[in-house]
């Protein structure tokens, strides 16, 4: 994650997704998932994240991961860690509440502070509260 931090680069990131399989992330409202990547033909990876949320796995193309990161990184123009108040901010990406996950554990972004409550209840077992 060092380098992502240094380099700011897709390859960077590549080693950072790939590196960090089966970790578990949460979601903007504080859910619990992992991703998993395959081997192709060649031996390297494929570039898709397999997120396991529920029984059935989702898949998540590296396109998308790359088009939210161009995102972040115009934001980041801004300020190093960008408060980013939701996924769709950062476009209408298919899976994009998976990849803010992600960009916010890799450092790359800053969530609301309601978001990160939401997200400590959810690890210390407990319900988020009504509105």
């Amino acid at each position: 994650m060092q380098r992502l931090r240094k380099e700011r680069t897709e390859e960077a990131l590549w080693d950072c997704v790939t590196a960090y399989q089966d970790f578990e992330f949460h979601t903007y409202s504080g859910l619990p998932y992992s991703y998993h990547m395959k081997y192709g033909r060649s031996g390297t990876y494929t570039k898709e994240l397999w997120i396991n949320r529920r029984e059935k796995s989702k898949s998540l193309v590296w396109s998308s991961v790359r088009s939210a990161y161009q995102k972040v990184l115009e934001l980041q123009q801004e300020s190093e860690r960008p408060v980013v108040e939701r996924p769709k901010a950062l476009g209408d990406i298919r899976g994009i509440t998976y990849i803010y996950g992600i960009f916010y554990e890799f450092a790359l972004l800053e969530m609301p502070e309601k978001a990160k409550e939401k997200i400590a209840l959810q690890t210390a077992g407990q319900k988020s509260p009504e509105k």
